[in-house]
C-alpha cells in the first residue's frame, strides 16, 4: 500500500493536500520585505540554537546509538542465542518532533526512538536492562522512565541535553542499519505502544513530503511556536496543542498557499483558522483504512471521535486526531487568540505596526478574577520531578469535569506552565483562570459548587503507582489580588495599569466572526468593584469602543481594494456590509480566496462535518457513588428540587429532609457535603474549613 497522501502529491501539476490550493500567487515586494523582518526578529528572540550545541546534539544521538546497540546485544547473550546471532543483534536511533523538522530551539529536547528486534521486550529489557545501563552512566542524570503511559517514554538528560526516548518492538529478528519505517508493513504483528511509538517519525517524516517548501514551512512554523508559547497556548498536556500539532496547522496553510513567503502564511494562518468551523478537521491527506485493520479516525463509524473538539489528524496510517486533549474551554482559549492575532496581522499588511505586537505575552495573571491554585510537593528534587509530571498529566481531567458539571457555564483556563516558590524547597504549582461563560444571564443566587469534582480529582491522583509519603497536593479558590509575588518575572507584583492594550488581552469584537470580547481595563476604569469584573470580559470604556469602532472601520475601508474581508460583501456602491457570523450562500461578490476559505473552513466536501456532541469524554473516569438509603419521600422531595434547577450549568446544592447536606451527582445518586461557605461575588461555594493562609481555599486536601 502507498503513503497516506500519495495521489496528492505535487506531480504533472496535482496539488498537495485534500483540495486545491486557496491561492497560487507569488510574493510581492512587499511580502520579501515582511519576510526578512520577521525572520530577523526571530534570530533577535533567541530562536535558533548555536552552532556548538548543535554539535553537541549530533554527539549525544551518536552517543545513544551506540549505547542501545550494547544493550541489544548485551540482552541476546542473556537470553542464550548464539554467538553470531548475538552479533548480528541491532538496534537503532530515530529523531521526530522539533529536531527532525528543523524547528527546535536552544535547550530544547530531543524526541528520540528505539527501534528493536521481536525478542527485545519493552517491560523487562528497555524499562529494566535499558534503565540500569543508563542509571550507571554519568553522563545520564534526571533518568525517569514512565512506563505506564500513553505512549511509554524514558525521561532523562544526556551530557545536559533533555531526551525523550520511545521503545519500539517490531517483528524482525535483525533490525537493518537502513530501516525505513515510513512503510505500513513495518506495523504488521506490532503491539499498540509500538504502534504509538512509532506513529511519531512517521508523521513528521510524512508532513515534511506533503509540504511544497520545507524552508518556508520551518520558518512559519518556528514563528507559530514562538507565538503560542508567548500567548500561553503552546501545551499538549494542558488541553492546548503541542509541537505536532501546530506543525499540522502550519503545513495545511503552506499547502493553501503554496508559493507565500513566511509573512504571508502567518497571516493567512491567522484568517483561516479564525474562520474554521470546528469540529470540521484539519487533513494533510485523505485518511485511507489501510490493510492491517488498525483503527483510523472516522466519526461517522467511531462515537468516540465524534466527541473531539478540535480534530487535527495525522497524515501516516493509522491516521488518528493528534489533539483529543482539546477541551471546550481551550478552545475557546484558542479561538480567541486566532482572532486577535488575525486583526494584528491585518494591521502588519497595513504596515501599521511591527512583528513584536503579534508577539506580546498573554498576561494570564491579569486577565481573570477567580483562579484555582494546585499547590504540590514531596520530600525531594526526585520523588518532586515525578508527582508534578503525575499531577500535569492529570489536569486536563479536572477541566473537563468541571466544565461537565457545571455544563459549560463554568470555564476553565489551565496556565501551561508550573511556578515555584523559592522559599518552598521540593514544592511548585499550577493555575487556571476561572470565569461564567460569557453571554449567559446571571441569575440571582447562581453558584458553582465543584467540590464533588475537586475531590474526584483527588482520589484519582492518588492512585499514582508512585506514590510516596511526602507528596501532598492542595487545592484553593484565589481571588487575582492574592495571586502569589512568586508567579511574576523578579517575584514582583507588576503595577496594575489603569488601561490594558487591546493587544495584550483578548481581541475587541471581530465582525468576521459574531465573536465578541472586549478588551482588558483596571478597575479605575470601570468605576466597579474586582469582584464585579467578569473575568476577561471586562467592562470597557465608551471612548475606547469608540475607538475601536473607528479603528476598525479604517483597517476595512483600506483593505477592501487588496484583501478579501473574512465574512464581508462588497456593495456596488463600495460600501462594506458586515455579513451574518454563520455561513451565508456565497455572495458573487467575493473575492475567489474568500470563496476558496469559506468553503475549506466550513469542511465542504471532507465528509466529517458533523457537528460535535455534548462532551462526554470522562465516561472511563467518572466515580459513581452509591445512593444513600433514605426514605421515599426525602428521594421524591430531592427530584422535585433538581427538577427546579435551571440545568444551565450550576451544580446546586440540595438539603435532605434528614438536614444532612446532599450533591446531585451524575448518575442519579446523591452524596453528603460538608457545610459550605460562598465567596462573596464569586459564585463559587466553599468548603467551611480554616485555610492555613490568608485566602480562602475552595477545598484543602493533604495525600
Amino acid at each position: 500500500m502507498g503513503s497516506p497522501g500519495q495521489t496528492t502529491t505535487q506531480n504533472n501539476g496535482q496539488y498537495l493536500g485534500v483540495t486545491e490550493p486557496i491561492s497560487l500567487g507569488g510574493p510581492s515586494e512587499f511580502d520579501h520585505i515582511k519576510t526578512a523582518e520577521l525572520e530577523k526578529f526571530l534570530v533577535s528572540a533567541g530562536l535558533y540554537e548555536s552552532q556548538e550545541e548543535a554539535v553537541r546534539r549530533e554527539e549525544v544521538l551518536g552517543r545513544l546509538d551506540q549505547i542501545v546497540k550494547v544493550w541489544v546485544r548485551k540482552i541476546s547473550r542473556s537470553k542464550g542465542f548464539s554467538e553470531q546471532v548475538v552479533q548480528e543483534a541491532n538496534a537503532k536511533i530515530f529523531t521526530f518532533g522539533s529536531y527532525r523538522l528543523g524547528v527546535h530551539g536552544p535547550g530544547a529536547d530531543i524526541d528520540t526512538l528505539c527501534v528493536g528486534p521481536r525478542h527485545a521486550t519493552r517491560e523487562e529489557d528497555f524499562f529494566i536492562e535499558l534503565y540500569e545501563m543508563l542509571a550507571e552512566m554519568a553522563e545520564v542524570t534526571e533518568l525517569h522512565p514512565i512506563p505506564d503511559a500513553h505512549v511509554p517514554v524514558m525521561k532523562f538528560k544526556f551530557n545536559g541535553i533533555s531526551i525523550d526516548l520511545l521503545y519500539a518492538k517490531l517483528s524482525l529478528w535483525v533490525i537493518p542499519e537502513d530501516l525505513d519505517i515510513s512503510q505500513d508493513s513495518i506495523l504488521r504483528n506490532a503491539d499498540e505502544q509500538t504502534v504509538r511509538s512509532l506513529n511519531g517519525c512517521r508523521v513528521t517524516d510524512q508532513i515534511l513530503r506533503l509540504v511544497p517548501n520545507i524552508q518556508n514551512f520551518r520558518t512559519t512554523l518556528r514563528c507559530m511556536k514562538f507565538w503560542a508559547n508567548r500567548r500561553g497556548v503552546y501545551s499538549n498536556v494542558a488541553g492546548f496543542l503541542g509541537g505536532v500539532n501546530w506543525a499540522l496547522l502550519v503545513a495545511r496553510i503552506c499547502q493553501l498557499y503554496p508559493n507565500a513567503l513566511p509573512s504571508m502564511l502567518v497571516c493567512r494562518f491567522f484568517r483561516v483558522y479564525t474562520q474554521w468551523r470546528w469540529p470540521n478537521p484539519v487533513m494533510l491527506c485523505a485518511i485511507e483504512e489501510g490493510p492491517l485493520g488498525l483503527p483510523v479516525w472516522d466519526p461517522r463509524k467511531n462515537p468516540r471521535d465524534r466527541l473531539h473538539q478540535m480534530p487535527i489528524i495525522t497524515p501516516a496510517y493509522p491516521c488518528m486526531n493528534s489533539s483529543y486533549n482539546v477541551s471546550s474551554s481551550t478552545l475557546r482559549v484558542m479561538t480567541e487568540e486566532f482572532q486577535r492575532s488575525n486583526q494584528i496581522c491585518e494591521e502588519l499588511e497595513l504596515n501599521k505596526v511591527g512583528w513584536n505586537i503579534l508577539f506580546e505575552p498573554y498576561p494570564f495573571f491579569e486577565a481573570y478574577k477567580n483562579y484555582l491554585e494546585i499547590d504540590i510537593s514531596a520530600e525531594g528534587a526526585d520523588d518532586l520531578r515525578k508527582w508534578k509530571g503525575w499531577i500535569e498529566s492529570r489536569l486536563r481531567l479536572l477541566t473537563l469535569k468541571i466544565e461537565r458539571q457545571t455544563f459549560g457555564m463554568l470555564q476553565c483556563h489551565p496556565h501551561p506552565d508550573d511556578f515555584s516558590d523559592p522559599q518552598r524547597p521540593h514544592h511548585c504549582c499550577f493555575f487556571m483562570g476561572l470565569q461564567r461563560k460569557q453571554g449567559m444571564p446571571i441569575q440571582e443566587g447562581e453558584q458553582f459548587d465543584i467540590r464533588v469534582t475537586v475531590d474526584d480529582f483527588r482520589h484519582s491522583v492518588k492512585m499514582y503507582t508512585l506514590w510516596k509519603p511526602g507528596m501532598d497536593i492542595n487545592v484553593s479558590h484565589i481571588k487575582r489580588r492574592n495571586i502569589p509575588s512568586f508567579v511574576f518575572p523578579g517575584g514582583v507584583r507588576p503595577p496594575r495599569t489603569t488601561k490594558m492594550s487591546g493587544t495584550a488581552g483578548r481581541p475587541n469584537a471581530v465582525p468576521s466572526t459574531g465573536v465578541s470580547v472586549s478588551s482588558h481595563v483596571a478597575k479605575s476604569d470601570t468605576g466597579l468593584p474586582d469582584d464585579e469584573l467578569d473575568g476577561v470580559s471586562e467592562v470597557t470604556s465608551m471612548g475606547k469602543r469608540k475607538r475601536d469602532k473607528a479603528n476598525e472601520e479604517l483597517v476595512a475601508s483600506k483593505r477592501a481594494s487588496m484583501l478579501p474581508l473574512a465574512n464581508g460583501i462588497l456593495t456596488s456602491n463600495s460600501e462594506i456590509v458586515i455579513a451574518p457570523a454563520e455561513p451565508v450562500e456565497i455572495q458573487t461578490s467575493q473575492t475567489a480566496e474568500e470563496v476558496a476559505i469559506t468553503k475549506i473552513t466550513s469542511g465542504q466536501g471532507d465528509g466529517f462535518g458533523s457537528p460535535v456532541e455534548e462532551l462526554d469524554e470522562l465516561d472511563e473516569y467518572t466515580t459513581f457513588v452509591p445512593m444513600k438509603t433514605i426514605s421515599e419521600e426525602q428521594q421524591k422531595s430531592m427530584v422535585d428540587s433538581v427538577k427546579s434547577c435551571p440545568r444551565n450549568g450550576q451544580a446546586k446544592a440540595i438539603a435532605a429532609h434528614s438536614g444532612s447536606p446532599v450533591d446531585k451527582c451524575e448518575n442519579g445518586s446523591v452524596e453528603e457535603l460538608e457545610p459550605v461557605e460562598e465567596l462573596p461575588g464569586s459564585g463559587i461555594i466553599l468548603s467551611n474549613s480554616k485555610a492555613e493562609t490568608q485566602r480562602k481555599p475552595l477545598i484543602r486536601y493533604a495525600i
